[in-house]
């Protein structure tokens, strides 16, 4: 990482955009799969369904029916699939590029660009959640994004409380390069005392996963720590309006 790269990092982690303070009444927990390969949603939905939950997939339209880097990505019927067992769908761009490489006017062409390719295949759906690709932010890009989704969530390790930002929503990563169990059972209880709202993200889900993916086990692990800390699992959008009217 250069220089420049990591003083933007800290003045955008430093820099809320769009605060709001919690009413949240009790902790929450969301599950959300970036990129939506294919086994985010076969076996990673499988997984959720077991447990009772629903998720966040956030979707970038041009990996379509790709694959790529070995990678199979999610098809129209896997879309129409997940947004019909009640999963949200949210927005991840639709060319998946770094967001500090693009001008505003690109920024939002893209989006729009991804918006109408869920409503092709979805009909009139609105995508009312936002994740940075990379999780990479900037302060000119969580402007942008925080004007037009009411969450954009990075890759910023935390717990969402007290103050919160959501042009930036602090996140922590299910995956195989850096799993360590007790990191996510530390995690599960520090939202538990701090009453706020913890994200979990990954991308592919299988038993050999890429680096930023994770095993069936791994979520598994997640989510049956949550529940036994008594701890709500739900999408993003919904958890959202918990957060901000209690």
């Amino acid at each position: 990482m250069s220089l420049r790269e990591a003083l933007n990092r800290r003045i955008t982690a430093r820099l809320p955009l769009k605060p709001v303070r919690s009413r949240l009444s009790a902790p929450i927990v969301s599950f959300t799969f970036d990129d939506f390969p294919k086994s985010a949603w076969t076996t990673g939905g499988a997984i959720l369904a077991e447990h009772g939950a629903k998720g966040t997939y956030y979707l970038s339209g041009g990996f379509e029916g790709r694959r790529i880097d070995g990678l199979d990505y999610f098809d129209a019927d896997d879309l129409r699939a997940a947004a019909a067992a009640g999963h949200e769908i949210g927005c991840h761009t639709f060319s998946h590029e770094r967001t500090w490489s693009l001008d505003g006017a690109s920024l939002m062409d893209d989006v729009d660009r991804n918006a109408a390719f869920v409503q092709d295949v979805l009909g009139d759906y609105v995508l009312s959640s936002f994740a940075y690709p990379y999780g990479e932010a900037s302060p000119r890009t969580k402007l942008a994004f925080g004007r037009r989704f009411p969450t954009s969530r990075g890759i910023r390790k935390g717990v969402n409380a007290g103050v919160v930002d959501l042009s930036q929503l602090k996140a922590v990563g299910i995956e195989a390069r850096s799993w360590a169990p007790t990191v996510i059972e530390a995690m599960v209880d520090q939202v538990r005392r701090k009453g706020g709202w913890l994200i979990f993200f990954t991308h592919d889900v299988s038993d050999d996963p890429s680096p930023y993916g994770a095993t069936p086990e791994m979520l598994a692990h997640a989510l049956r720590t949550a529940k036994a800390a008594g701890i709500e699992t739900t999408p993003v959008k919904h958890a959202l309006a918990r957060l901000t009217f209690g």
